[in-house]
């Protein structure tokens, strides 16, 4: 059985005009798990709790013993989440996008990248600026820097949106690798899960 790697006890959340979270308490083990839930039910939000990006309006969060509410620097440093939107990055390229990082996170990896690149058709993009790129090949720059990040907690939001089928498949074989991972925790948010992986844990949400 694989370590737990993050806890979440008793997290609360509400918007002005509806509650998504009370009193939501579960466990992720090392390897793939996933949020489960349909549209509205606060997977993405769930997803910017556990990053430490949102504060949530009750509960606890410990990644490996580190709390966010004691140690928030050490918690968001063993943090990397995908999602749908990164501000500020218009003017950078995909490469000084990486390189940054790997100055900011100090298990990044960067002899991975090479194939990254490659596995995800983003050689011909590496050197243009972010704003030039198409929805997906932006989120295929942020799949390459989270599977290379060496993050502690990889969160991973609709991790196929605007994919190709050839990345599609390409990101699913390295999600079979991540299933694997007895040191590490990897997190999809989707409304199903994907054919053939193997997940270490499940957290459904009501809709």
């Amino acid at each position: 059985m694989h370590k737990t790697v993050l806890q979440a006890k008793d997290l609360g959340f509400a918007y002005p005009q509806r509650r998504l979270f009370h009193g939501l308490t579960f466990e992720l083990p090392a390897g793939l798990s996933l949020i489960r839930g349909g549209d509205g039910s606060g997977k993405t939000t769930l997803l910017r709790l556990l990053a430490g990006d949102l504060p949530s309006d009750g509960g606890a969060l410990w990644l490996k013993g580190v709390s966010l509410s004691e140690q928030p620097v050490a918690y968001r440093s063993k943090v990397f989440r995908v999602g749908h939107q990164v501000i500020g990055l218009d003017q950078v390229t995909p490469e000084a996008y990486l390189a940054e990082l790997f100055a900011r996170h100090p298990d990044f990896d960067p002899a991975g990248l090479p194939a990254l690149i490659d596995g995800l058709g983003l050689e011909p993009h590496w050197q243009k600026a972010m704003y030039m790129l198409s929805t997906g090949s932006k989120r295929k720059v942020w799949l390459a820097a989270a599977f290379c990040a060496g993050a502690t907690l990889t969160l991973l939001d609709d991790p196929f949106a605007a994919l190709d089928q050839p990345s599609i498949r390409f990101v699913l074989g390295l999600l079979q690798g991540a299933a694997t991972d007895s040191d590490r925790a990897w997190v999809l948010a989707d409304y199903q899960a994907p054919t053939g992986l193997s997940l270490a844990a499940v957290v459904d949400l009501p809709d």
